[in-house]
């Protein structure tokens, strides 16, 4: 896989991949960027939740005529030395519908563990939780 990421003044980007799809970037102001786009950071964090998101309902499809809703909140911990890498993110499940816990459950974990691509490149310590119709699930 290839990605072009092209300058385009200050310290924003536009990088595209072979979706042909253009992801805008910047630095917020304080690292002298206008704070116009997403930072880098942020889309890391995005593209784990994306990635695991679309596993887990991959998992779930025979079940998702079932499922009201699927939110997942990623909160990330870094370094406060550079790099100022992740060392922990947690993901949040909040799911809403008529399924059972187990099920979701498991669908995430084989996600973390064997599908989820960007988990997999991530040097962080990666933890879920799983809140079910408002109940938090044990793991």
């Amino acid at each position: 896989m290839e990605v072009r990421a092209i300058w385009q003044g200050g310290r924003a980007f536009e990088a595209k991949g072979p979706s042909g799809y253009p992801m805008n970037m910047d630095a917020t102001p304080n690292y002298g960027g206008e704070g116009q786009a997403p930072t880098p950071t942020e889309m890391l964090l995005s593209a784990l939740a994306g990635c695991i998101g679309i596993d887990v309902t991959m998992i779930l499809k025979p079940h998702l005529e079932k499922m009201e809703s699927i939110e997942i909140i990623v909160k990330g911990s870094r370094r406060e030395e550079l790099p100022t890498a992740f060392t922990a993110a947690e993901l949040i499940f909040d799911v809403k519908g008529d399924i059972d816990a187990k099920k979701v459950v498991r669908a995430i974990k084989l996600g973390e563990e064997k599908y989820c691509a960007v988990s997999a490149s991530l040097k962080a310590d990666i933890t879920h939780r799983l809140i079910l119709n408002g109940i938090e699930i044990e793991f």
